[in-house]
């Protein structure tokens, strides 16, 4: 069975490896994040222990929007809607607390 990376000249491995870094850069934030909050979930270290988990999830959603969807690189517009999208995304999740709080 062929190697495609093998088979590759050591300019082209470079620029992959360059182009790769980025990327399993960000997996390797989310993964490392979702370990923060699979840990502060299962123990309860304190109170407002949910203030932290939020703040967590909101930077991985950030990593997300800026890295992955690449959102830096778009016209104004996008931007802007990709803001307001993660800003709807956020009321939607704040009703769910409430309605969940207020039972």
């Amino acid at each position: 069975m062929r190697n495609p990376i093998r088979d590759l000249s050591p300019e082209d491995r470079a620029l992959f490896r360059r182009h790769m870094r980025k990327p399993v850069l960000t997996f390797l934030a989310l993964l490392g994040l979702l370990a923060v909050n699979v840990a502060l979930g299962a123990t309860v270290p304190f109170a407002y222990t949910w203030a932290l988990e939020l703040a967590v999830v909101t930077v991985m959603v950030a990593l997300i929007l800026l890295v992955s969807m690449e959102v830096l690189k778009e016209p104004p517009l996008v931007k802007l809607f990709s803001v307001l999208g993660f800003f709807w995304v956020a009321i939607l999740v704040g009703m769910t607390l409430t309605d969940y709080l207020a039972r």
